[in-house]
């Protein structure tokens, strides 16, 4: 996935989504959104139910950000655990 500049660089897009029956409106730059996106839809889920669960684990935190923090940090962690998954396999099939 590469991004040009122009797309790079944008201000954040507010969206409104679904929560435990409830709606909530997410502002996130458009990266994020296309983050977001591929990782519901790498998991087989729903954009919502994804959020949803990104939401729980916020609620979890002892000093939980923002829900739009929470998507961006969550995004960020899942990005380095699979850069990591994929690292060790390249190493596993190294040797």
């Amino acid at each position: 996935m590469t991004f040009a500049p122009d797309d790079l660089y944008r201000g954040p897009v507010k969206r409104s989504i679904q929560i435990a029956g409830h709606l909530t409106s997410i502002s996130l730059e458009p990266l994020f959104w296309d983050l977001l996106k591929a990782a519901a839809e790498t998991r087989a889920l729903p954009l919502n139910a994804l959020v949803a669960r990104i939401d729980v684990e916020r609620i979890e935190a002892d000093d939980p950000p923002n829900l739009a923090s929470a998507i961006r940090l969550w995004l960020v962690r899942d990005l380095v655990e699979g850069m990591s998954a994929t690292s060790t396999k390249s190493s596993a099939n190294s040797d």
